[in-house]
C-alpha cells in the first residue's frame, strides 16, 4: 500500500518538474526569438516599417515563434514575440536601436 502511494507521490513530482522545465524553455525560445527579431528590424530599419517589421517575422519564424506586435519607429524597433511550447505560451517584449533621448547609456 505505501509504495503505491510513495510511487504516485513521486511521478506527481516529476510530472511538475518536467511541467516547469517546459515552461522555462519556453520563456528562453520567446525572449530569445524576440531579441533577435528585433535586431532584424533595427538593422533593416532603412527600408522601412514594413519591411522591417517583415524581416522580424521572418527571424522570428525560423526561431520557432511568433510576432504578435512589431512597432519601428526611426531607428528603434520594438518587437514582441510568442513561442509557443506544450500547455505555454509566454510573450516577450524586446527592443532594439540606439537609447532614445533620456535614456541612460
Amino acid at each position: 500500500m505505501w509504495g503505491v502511494v510513495v510511487a504516485t507521490v513521486l511521478v506527481a513530482v516529476f510530472g511538475g518538474v518536467l511541467l516547469l522545465g517546459q515552461a522555462v524553455v519556453s520563456r528562453h525560445r520567446a525572449a530569445a526569438a524576440a531579441d533577435l527579431a528585433a535586431l532584424a528590424a533595427a538593422a533593416s530599419w532603412s527600408h522601412g516599417p514594413e519591411a522591417a517589421c517583415a524581416t522580424a517575422v521572418r527571424v522570428a519564424v525560423a526561431q520557432g515563434a511568433l510576432i504578435t506586435e512589431c512597432v519601428v519607429t526611426g531607428e528603434v524597433a520594438e518587437v514582441t514575440a510568442r513561442a509557443p511550447a506544450g500547455p505555454f505560451g509566454p510573450k516577450l517584449r524586446s527592443r532594439a536601436g540606439p537609447p532614445l533621448p533620456g535614456e541612460p547609456r
